[in-house]
């Protein structure tokens, strides 16, 4: 057996920094399954809310009834949660935060892999990176600077999207915002927000 001090060939075995990199990386990987499912199943919750059946649910996730009876029984303690409003113009951070992000994804799709944005917004899709006020704001950053820099290759609306995003998250919340806080948990509210201002660019185009 060889001694610890017995010198290593180069190339045989991973530094430090090489482990600590590929096991954040799988713990990155097991992270955002488990946000992903946690999604799923509020998803699934809202859209009984909206007075789904659980065969139209299962339908449209791809999932067995059986599968959907069981995360409805699991989450669905009580009466069913109000339904979330689905308006475009919604002044509450997560809300906000889920239209720039369907921005900042339109843009990276628009632009074919040249938006500065394209990098975060996939790390944000596949739940490699989280929505934290540092990560919207770098986000707001690389979106303004894509607007900017490539304003002849979009459509106006982008920029008039922005603008209103950004007047928005730019207002500090009222007293007592809290305790009127709209329908829906904040990773809900992003993804609703995200797919909703996606679709507006897609009409508006």
């Amino acid at each position: 057996m060889a001694s610890e001090d017995t010198p290593r060939r180069e190339g045989a075995t991973l530094t430090d920094e090489q482990a600590a990199r590929m096991l954040a990386d799988l713990n990155d990987v097991i992270r955002a399954g488990e946000e992903a499912r946690r999604l799923r199943a509020e998803m699934i919750r809202v859209l009984v809310g909206y007075g789904w059946t659980q065969e139209k649910i299962a339908r449209l996730t791809d999932m067995s009834q059986p599968a959907v009876s069981k995360q409805v029984t699991k989450h669905g303690a009580g009466a069913p949660p109000p339904p979330i409003g689905l308006a475009l113009d919604q002044h509450d951070a997560p809300w906000l935060e889920g239209r720039l992000w369907g921005l900042a994804d339109a843009l990276a799709e628009t632009l074919d892999g040249g938006a500065r944005c394209a990098r975060l917004v996939n790390a944000l899709a596949r739940g490699r990176r989280r929505f934290t006020p540092a990560t919207v704001d770098e986000l707001r950053r690389l979106v303004e600077e894509d607007l900017r820099q490539r304003r002849a290759a979009l459509p106006g609306g982008y920029r008039s999207a922005y603008d209103e995003i950004s007047r928005g998250l730019d207002v500090p919340p009222k007293a007592g915002a809290a305790a009127d806080a709209p329908a829906g948990p904040p990773s809900v509210r992003r993804a609703l927000a995200h797919r909703i201002q996606r679709d507006h660019l897609g009409d508006a185009a």
